[in-house]
């Protein structure tokens, strides 16, 4: 394991520990919704070879906790070594754990109680500095977001899985009047910013270090690409032209019979979708769900543009051109509240384009957070001066050009796993997540 601590921050370590509890059990509350509202048949069916059965996410999320509070930051004795390995997920595919000899639901559900319980102790015991995984309680942070990003997976296995709806949540609030007036870009400007981040105290290891990148001028969406917006992509035959397509993606475009995002189909003239169990008619103006990177390549290089690169997406949520720093969030450096962002489940779709005016960044780019991952240009590579911690299979593993950047998050995301700085990636070909994208181009005398 190689040492390297995140900064501590002035601890008032009561207030801390009080926030850690609230994230793990705001994110136990909501692994439970998630598997409490499916029979035991659902949970241990595997709804799609590219995901786990909803029993194994519970365990392994049981497994993770107990690995990494109990046995590294408490020096506890395994409970369990001998299920180590059914859910180590570089064991084992995803299309491979049907088969493991998986803990049964109630089983998973009491292996996973007994961890929490031992971890609060642990918790109210814990000094929260010190060592390199107490330092700001960066290891229980760790835990908390991990459980939310596998609630995240447990999600898009809700949205492959067939039968009658399982989850129920109210829309998002309508977009703002002036929705339909705003801008359909923005200018951000030639100059410095800082990217990444040696200050969030539970930011990820390929969050890091900080560091000065310099970008010429551009232009950016005020929005996501809406499925109105992609639908005239559709019917101008963009799906049937090689010439918006990248080689690698028009032969994935013909090997597995792209036509539209996924989910959609054409019936009586009129576009449909399937959402969590339920068929309804393609929202025209939310943004567009559910297409892969090549897909969302392509609509761009159709539409005369091009996807941002992940620096050009941060410069544009994070400057502050009036101060020349970078802020955690577009709004600033305060928490996500649901004036801001669509997060956390709260909605089970995005809103429409142009919600959220006071989630917007200084240069009047909105919904960076929130709704849906966005599509960037860039591979997944390290930062100058990486360093892997506290463990390489986080993302050292993933660096190179197999994978694309996504970034801001979407509506299935918690707000302890998003900020500004929060990088995900996926392979271009990926369609199941909840992703979408927002094109660029270069500004004038590049």
């Amino acid at each position: 394991m190689t040492d390297v601590r995140p900064p501590a921050t002035p601890p008032d370590a009561e207030a801390l520990r009080d926030t850690i509890a609230a994230e793990l059990l705001a994110a136990r509350a909501r692994t439970a919704a998630l598997t409490d509202c499916v029979d035991d048949r659902d949970l241990t069916a595997q709804h799609s070879p590219l995901m786990s059965p909803l029993v194994w996410d519970l365990a392994h999320i049981g497994n993770q906790e107990e690995l990494w509070l109990l046995r590294n930051v408490g020096g506890r004795d395994p409970m369990h070594p001998e299920i180590d390995p059914l859910y180590d997920a570089f064991q084992h595919p995803r299309a491979e754990r049907p088969s493991l000899p998986l803990l049964p639901p109630a089983e998973a559900r009491a292996y996973a109680h007994e961890v929490r319980g031992r971890v609060l102790d642990l918790l109210a015991a814990s000094p929260l500095e010190g060592a390199p995984l107490l330092d700001a309680g960066f290891a229980f942070g760790m835990i908390a977001q991990h459980e939310q990003q596998h609630d995240e997976t447990m999600l898009i296995t809700h949205q492959l899985r067939r039968g009658e709806p399982a989850l129920a949540a109210p829309p998002p609030p309508p977009a703002p009047a002036d929705a339909v007036t705003l801008p359909a870009e923005v200018l951000v400007p030639a100059g410095p910013f800082t990217m990444g981040t040696d200050t969030e105290p539970w930011a990820l290891d390929n969050e890091r270090p900080a560091h000065t990148v310099e970008l010429p001028g551009y232009f950016l969406d005020t929005a996501p690409v809406t499925n109105a917006a992609y639908q005239r992509f559709i019917d101008d035959g963009g799906y049937d032209d090689p010439r918006w397509w990248t080689p690698e993606g028009w032969e994935h475009r013909l090997r597995a019979e792209l036509t539209a995002p996924l989910f959609w189909r054409r019936e009586d003239g009129q576009w449909l979708r399937r959402r969590f169990g339920s068929v309804e008619p393609v929202p025209p103006n939310e943004p567009v769900l559910h297409v892969s990177w090549y897909e969302a390549d392509a609509y761009a290089r159709w539409a005369g543009r091009r996807l941002p690169t992940e620096a050009e997406w941060e410069k544009a949520a994070r400057h502050d051109p009036a101060t020349g720093r970078s802020r955690r969030y577009p709004w600033g450096d305060g928490p996500p509240g649901p004036e801001q962002a669509n997060l956390g489940q709260r909605h089970l779709r995005p809103a429409e384009a142009g919600s959220y005016p006071d989630g917007q960044s200084p240069y009047g780019v909105r919904q960076l957070m929130g709704d849906v991952w966005e599509w960037t240009a860039s591979d997944f590579r390290p930062y100058p001066g990486f360093r892997a911690w506290p463990y390489r299979e986080y993302s050292e593993v993933f660096f190179g050009p197999e994978y694309k950047v996504l970034r801001g998050g979407c509506f299935a995301v918690a707000p302890v796993a998003c900020r500004g700085t929060f990088r995900n990636w996926d392979y271009p070909i990926r369609r199941q997540i909840f992703a979408g994208f927002r094109t660029a181009r270069d500004a004038e005398g590049r």
